[in-house]
């Protein structure tokens, strides 16, 4: 037998233990994340028809709870609700339009259920961390749905499911997160009724208000496009301003809101005084509507978004208590009352002037009228429209059968359409 030279065989070694290890890499690279797995499992649960849309106060509803319930459990968390348990029960009686103006519906019988579970680091303050779970049911009049039928199961994967899907992935590591502070995780039920289990928490608190440092609302992040996240709130804290960059570890581009009002959560505890943030990727075609399903959902925008939290909780840890400061907005920039429609769903991530369109509604007025998904408006009737503010003042300047024309910008052109409302 002939006498192989060693330094073959240790150069054979090296290539095979190489091909082996980049082999294992590309194996590890295809291999979804525990953490992804776990998301995409919570996020369908909350999807799944089983549940019928998770209307406030339904058995759907009831369900979903039981189900957030038990993963609070498996990550660690104890009861936080009413007598220790992980339920919060409010009243409520259902609103004509989802995110109406909140009541204190005190002399109602029906009932929904926040779910809130808490982490005890003994820390000398807590955030606040949540998302709303409850959805539209089977949609129908007087729901907010957007289904041109009714009767159909609204899964409402994207709102949503997937905010609850990032807090549940926040508390599966809630033991990671910095020490600095306790975290208390509320699932909200009646945001679509109008906001109800925020406000009833914030005005029936089950831990201290003042010892709370901030609150982080996460509303529909599951269609992140472009690396765009929207960040509403910045204004509600000087501190924000230190960490909401774009130099942020998932290199996301921010598009940041000052004021601490809007259709979500996060305003309850803004009129408490308290700072706030809400995380949204932006409105889409599927928004109230039964599409919005679990098909379409961007996981690695969720878990960027689920980073991103992890960086603002890591950056704000030695802070203890943030600042609060009231925005301008709630004084100077109040929506205005309207009583028509376009019918076209605005792209909240636009940074130009004027009103850029995400999708327009089948069989409304600016589909009548030819306008179309991409268009930007900046101009209805005599107004000018720079911002979402000013295209409402434009609108409640018109009734129900009036008409208006409208100048949008569709790529290099200027065209004006005749709209009537």
């Amino acid at each position: 037998m002939k006498r192989i030279n060693a330094l073959w065989v240790l150069l054979a070694i090296s290539v095979l233990s190489c091909h082996t290890s980049k082999m294992a890499v590309s194996k590890a690279k295809d291999r979804p994340v525990p953490d992804r797995i776990e998301m995409q499992s919570i996020l369908g649960t909350l999807a799944d028809d089983m549940l019928q849309g998770r209307l406030t106060g339904s058995k759907g509803e009831m369900q979903a709870a039981k189900f957030i319930r038990s993963k609070m459990e498996q990550y660690g968390l104890v009861g936080a609700g009413e007598d220790d348990s992980f339920y919060q029960s409010f009243p409520f009686k259902n609103n004509m339009h989802p995110h109406a103006q909140m009541s204190d519906n005190s002399d109602s019988d029906k009932h929904g259920t926040n779910v809130i579970g808490y982490y005890n680091n003994t820390a000398p303050f807590t955030v606040i961390i949540g998302a709303h779970y409850d959805h539209l049911g089977l949609g129908g009049k007087g729901s907010g749905s957007r289904a041109t039928t009714s009767g159909e199961v609204h899964n409402g994967a994207d709102d949503n499911a997937s905010g609850v899907s990032a807090m549940l992935l926040l508390a599966r590591h809630a033991d990671q997160l910095p020490k600095n502070y306790n975290y208390l995780f509320i699932a909200f039920s009646g945001e679509e009724e109008g906001l109800i289990g925020s406000k009833y928490y914030a005005a029936h608190p089950t831990i201290l208000l003042d010892k709370v440092a901030f609150m982080i609302n996460m509303d529909m992040v599951g269609r992140m496009r472009e690396d765009k996240l929207l960040v509403n709130g910045t204004g509600t804290s000087p501190t924000w301003d230190k960490i909401l960059t774009d130099k942020n570890p998932q290199k996301l581009h921010l598009v940041k809101s000052a004021s601490g009002v809007g259709p979500s959560d996060h305003t309850s505890f803004y009129l408490k005084n308290i700072p706030v943030l809400h995380l949204f990727t932006g409105q889409h075609k599927q928004y109230h509507k039964p599409s919005d399903d679990v098909a379409l959902i961007n996981w690695e925008g969720i878990q960027k978004v689920v980073g991103f939290v992890q960086y603002i909780l890591r950056s704000s840890a030695d802070q203890g208590k943030l600042t609060f400061t009231k925005t301008k907005e709630t004084q100077s920039k109040r929506p205005a009352v309207f009583k028509v429609t376009l019918g076209v769903m605005p792209d909240y991530a636009y940074e130009g002037e004027g009103l850029h369109i995400d999708g327009v509604i089948d069989d409304r007025p600016a589909a009548h009228a030819g306008i179309q998904d991409g268009d930007v408006v900046v101009k209805i009737g005599d107004m000018k429209v720079t911002d979402i503010y000013s295209y409402m003042e434009a609108l409640s300047k018109f009734k129900k059968g009036q008409e208006a024309t409208v100048i949008i910008r569709r790529g290099e052109q200027t065209l004006e359409k005749k709209v009537t409302f």
